[in-house]
């Protein structure tokens, strides 16, 4: 069975990895368009990068959860594909075999100037040089608002191939992520969301709760089978 998940912000809430929907935290202090837009980076890289530290921190900091433990053993079977909207790196750090982010990753850096990506230092700064070409052009590698996707291609043809799609812990408001339920059952995909309450997505099937019990619930029902 081919099977495609798609993880959002909920899958990693209970490990202390905040949203910019949450009413404390990082995301009160740095205003939305200052931190998270091109338009943001080209007015105050400064800023942004602070921003971005404190997130690196904050990510490092933590641990995976019991389902991100689940989701790594279910993508060593045969036909799952791990899709993430989140940009931290638990998944990776439970044991995952392959996470496509799509919206980049807090450990990586890119250059604006020239393309060149790396895995980012702990403390990134407007200064910081692009070991490629040398300019002082780097950002985090993470996709901004007004900016598209990664692997959209690839994601594509994983979902149009898809026996079944899962959605966890993700608000399903956003495009192009928020379309891919339509897309999967327009292929003839069961669908399933697993998520701390409904989102009201046209999904077969919801399941509610915390990530942490009912994800590995889900898996275990998979395994068995």
């Amino acid at each position: 069975m081919n099977i495609v998940i798609l993880s959002g912000a909920g899958l990693s809430a209970e490990q202390g990895l905040g949203t910019f929907r949450d009413t404390d935290g990082l995301w009160t202090r740095y205003p939305l368009e200052k931190v998270a837009t091109p338009e943001g980076f080209a007015a105050d890289p400064a800023l942004v990068h602070d921003f971005y530290n404190a997130r690196r921190a904050n990510m490092r900091a933590a641990a995976p959860g019991p389902a991100h433990e689940a989701l790594a053993r279910l993508s060593r079977r045969e036909g799952v594909t791990l899709v993430t909207q989140n940009v931290d790196d638990l998944l990776e750090r439970a044991g995952a075999a392959r996470v496509i982010h799509m919206h980049g990753e807090l450990s990586r850096a890119l250059c604006h100037a020239c393309g060149a990506r790396w895995d980012a230092p702990d403390v990134m700064a407007p200064d910081d040089p692009c070991p490629a070409c040398a300019r002082s052009a780097t950002r985090p590698d993470v996709v901004w608002f007004g900016e598209i996707p990664y692997h959209m291609e690839e994601i594509e043809a994983a979902l149009v191939a898809a026996d079944l799609f899962v959605s966890i812990g993700t608000s399903g408001t956003v495009y192009p992520a928020a379309g891919f339920v339509e897309l999967a059952r327009m292929a003839g995909a069961d669908s399933l969301e697993l998520n701390l309450e409904a989102s009201g997505g046209r999904f077969d099937e919801v399941r509610e709760g915390p990530a942490s019990r009912i994800v590995p619930a889900w898996v275990a029902q998979i395994d068995g089978e």
